[in-house]
């Protein structure tokens, strides 16, 4: 089999790149540039330079390819041009599936965020992948990724099989940035680094161990069916659960201070102004900030019914990850950078 990935540069398709190519699938990848693809030198990985607004690149990385898997987006909940977000979520999303077309190929795995399915609806329900039918989106990367799922099943009709799977709090092995910001916290709660605890700690997360992440993918593409998504999620946990679990396995005890939510957007609006005024990304913006009031748990009995998808339990998949950051991943060039945390 061969496939076609973009985001393969990424946290998540790095991942899916490697474990793609251990079990012998040819793999052609999207990179913006060879700087970017460092972390693919060596791999037997056939690389294409472009961006997934260059319908000509698109189509000469699919060449030849079964299927595709669309992970390359604009992450995260703040950019300077906020017109990114629609740009390279939604129309990017059209010239992959366009590509997909002229090149024939079949069928595409799209990687959306469990972010689109809203909040729970109320105390201790569960979110499921029909929950809420039309939730009220934070943020302009969620309403975009949203549009892209809409966009993508769209193209049902002119016979691309499309399949969306809808990872949540991703932690695990990798790069401690934007998209990895709850390996980065585990980070610096273990080196005393980490003081806060958001509101009172309550708030409810749903948290995925990376490898899980990359087994789902593989399973969409084999097993999903066409038109449906899939939540690729883990363990909910509170925040107050998530430090006593970290408190348990690092054998840190520093006391963490509670931030009240309204200190919290205050905060949140400095840095949002500064960013704006400065160019550089903020730490924490309001709209994450809106999302501390709410609950987030999910359900991903879907994906394990019909794919057979599996759960690391979030006390193994954080001790794996915690003995991976002990082991020199700064070393390794895997250090903190400035960026907004999405917790």
């Amino acid at each position: 089999m061969r496939v076609f990935l973009t985001g393969a540069t990424g946290y998540v398709g790095a991942a899916l790149a490697r474990e793609l190519t251990a079990r012998g699938v040819q793999v052609s990848a999207l990179m913006r540039s060879p700087a970017k693809a460092k972390g693919l030198s060596g791999s037997p990985i056939r690389l294409v330079q472009g961006d997934v607004l260059d319908l000509q690149a698109l189509e000469q990385g699919m060449h030849s390819c079964d299927a595709v898997y669309h992970l390359a987006a604009q992450a995260g909940v703040w950019s300077k041009d906020p017109g990114a977000f629609y740009r390279v979520n939604v129309e990017g999303t059209r010239h992959v599936l366009d590509a997909a077309l002229k090149t024939g190929v079949k069928r595409v795995v799209i990687t959306s965020t469990g972010g689109v399915m809203g909040p729970s609806p109320g105390k201790g329900l569960v979110v499921h992948e029909t929950t809420n039918p039309a939730p009220a989106l934070a943020s302009a990367y969620e309403r975009s990724k949203a549009a892209a799922e809409n966009l993508a099943f769209s193209y049902q009709q002119k016979g691309i099989e499309v399949v969306v799977v809808n990872p949540t709090r991703i932690y695990g092995p990798g790069p401690l940035n934007e998209s990895n910001s709850v390996t980065k916290l585990a980070d610096q709660f273990r080196q005393g680094k980490w003081r806060i605890i958001p509101g009172n700690g309550e708030s409810i997360g749903n948290y995925v161990y990376l490898d899980d992440v990359v087994q789902g993918h593989i399973l969409a593409m084999e097993k999903g069916m066409p038109g449906e998504r899939y939540i690729l999620g883990g363990e909910n946990a509170s925040y107050n659960q998530l430090f006593n679990l970290l408190r348990e396995l690092t054998g840190q005890r520093q006391a963490l201070i509670p931030l009240p939510l309204p200190v919290m957007m205050l905060f949140a609006g400095w840095e949002n102004t500064m960013a704006q005024i400065l160019g550089k990304k903020p730490l924490i913006v309001p709209e994450f900030v809106r999302k501390l009031s709410q609950d987030w748990p999910m359900s991903s009995e879907k994906a394990q019914t019909a794919l057979g998808y599996q759960i690391t339990p979030l006390r193994q998949g954080m001790r794996r990850t915690l003995e991976w950051l002990g082991q020199g991943s700064r070393e390794q060039g895997l250090g903190s950078k400035r960026g907004n945390f999405e917790l």
